[in-house]
């Protein structure tokens, strides 16, 4: 009995020991488990702020590129409404242009009338002078 005593009560302090060690493991095991739910906490903590800034970010980006169609759209309107004006000033200047080869024409034809009226006339005072002078002639053999 006393043998059978020694050796239940070395199993009972084997038996204490590993629970002790078991403790002991589940302590440490459990210590971890918290460090690691704090760092995954904080890793949550940090992926939803991100979430929410390239939320914002995006917000802000639709906002920034509605505003960049409004400015767009009221461009290509203005280009459009420039375009209309260039082509009525094309127009407005071929038909100018036209005028000016017109106006051009007129006075290379009245040119052309008044250098032969020059000429006619040209021609007819050397004539007159020509009879002037032989009137003068005349008129000082005469004298």
């Amino acid at each position: 009995v006393a043998m059978e005593t020694v050796s239940l009560e070395h199993q009972i302090q084997s038996v204490q020991r590993h629970i002790a060690f078991l403790k002991k493991e589940q302590m440490e095991l459990l210590h971890d488990l918290h460090l690691e739910i704090l760092r995954l906490q904080k890793h949550c903590s940090e992926l939803t702020h991100d979430l929410e800034m390239k939320e914002l970010e995006a917000r802000q980006q639709d906002v920034l590129d509605r505003e960049l169609e409004e400015k767009c759209r009221a461009m290509e309107a203005q280009l459009e409404e420039k375009e209309k004006d260039n082509l009525e000033l094309r127009k407005e200047l071929q038909h100018k242009e036209t005028l000016v080869a017109a106006l051009r024409s007129s006075l290379r034809s009245k040119e052309r009338r008044f250098l032969e009226e020059l000429k006619r006339r040209s021609h007819r005072v050397t004539i007159l002078d020509t009879e002037l002078q032989k009137q003068t002639e005349a008129a000082a053999y005469l004298s």
